[in-house]
């Protein structure tokens, strides 16, 4: 990742549905060390859960440091299954990302994990927030690792 002190790109990855015990001033300082070991970009599903907690703490992170946000949807429209309060933080988040990419333009089985390889296949690293062996956060894991791509786990 930090070879030849080269700027290095990150992706995130978590769960929809936080742990009781998640700290987001641990995923706030994890955040801050990749920063600090020149992570100049991050890649974030834009997903309920880790995704938008891990955006907020970037956006606060913002005030110190100088990196890249990109929005990587998976589809058009995603955020309209959302309830209107997590529309409101998905709207805010998504304003204040660099750049938003959507994968594919309509739902579509399959478009989760589209995003997924979209994302570990343009980031040197990726940042998982992964408790359960199953589901997309392993997919993407297993997938990064497959890729050659380092995960570092969040806990």
């Amino acid at each position: 990742m930090t070879e030849n002190n080269r700027n290095w790109s990150c992706a995130l990855t978590g769960h929809r549905k936080l742990a009781a015990d998640f700290r987001t001033e641990e995923l706030s300082a994890k955040l801050e060390e990749l920063l600090e070991l020149r992570c100049t970009k991050f890649l974030c599903g834009m997903a309920r859960g880790f995704d938008l907690t891990a955006l907020s703490c970037l956006i606060k992170l913002r005030e110190k440091y100088k990196f890249e946000i990109e929005a990587c949807i998976p589809y058009a429209g995603h955020e309209m299954s959302f309830s209107a309060e997590e529309r409101k933080l998905y709207e805010a988040g998504l304003a204040c990302c660099d750049q938003k990419t959507v994968i594919l333009g309509a739902y579509h089985p399959g478009c989760f994990f589209a995003r997924n390889r979209y994302m570990v296949e343009h980031a040197d690293a990726v940042l998982a927030y992964c408790k359960r062996d199953q589901g997309g956060t392993a997919y993407t894991a297993e997938y990064a690792l497959k890729k050659g791509v380092p995960v570092i786990f969040l806990n």
